[in-house]
């Protein structure tokens, strides 16, 4: 029984191993950015994050991405860091014809350092690959985190984007 198992599993998942067929679109990359942006929480203070994070997809449009950054005020020394899980379209996924690519994310936002930890995030922005393997990314992302009244943290994001 266990070899008719082993052997139904090996004949039905081989081809897809074996494919010469190949996917026309990205799975997944990575990003590095810098964002000026405005915090609420600090009197609509100035403020500049720095982060990192990657992005999977599991099918052409739908994925998921994670993110840690860290953010401060110009003015008066206060920071923060942040680390989010998100989940993350795309209207045009990045092809061969194809060096436009909008998206949009939005999930869960961990805040380190002061007071309530919890919050979320939302945001949009394109990537344009200006070579195979490497691209700009500029992206508006909004941090929020508190009950009422919420506190945003808004970055203007910029930064690079490889796979």
């Amino acid at each position: 029984m266990k070899r008719m198992i082993g052997t139904i599993l090996l004949v039905g998942f081989l081809p897809l191993l074996a494919s010469a067929q190949t996917n026309d679109y990205s799975k997944g990359h990575g990003y590095v950015y810098v964002a000026p942006g405005v915090a609420t929480e600090w009197e609509n203070a100035k403020t500049v994050q720095v982060g990192a994070g990657g992005e999977g997809f599991f099918s052409k449009y739908v994925g998921l991405g994670a993110d840690a950054g860290y953010l401060a005020q110009f003015e008066d020394y206060r920071n923060l860091g942040t680390f989010s899980l998100y989940a993350v379209g795309r209207f045009r996924p990045k092809t061969s014809d194809n060096q436009v690519e909008p998206f949009v994310a939005g999930g869960y936002t961990h805040f380190f350092r002061w007071g309530t930890p919890n919050g979320f995030n939302v945001g949009g922005g394109v990537n344009y690959w200006f070579r195979e393997h490497v691209g700009l990314r500029c992206e508006v992302r909004d941090n929020a985190r508190g009950s009422r009244p919420l506190h945003h943290f808004v970055g203007f994001r910029i930064g690079l984007t490889f796979r």
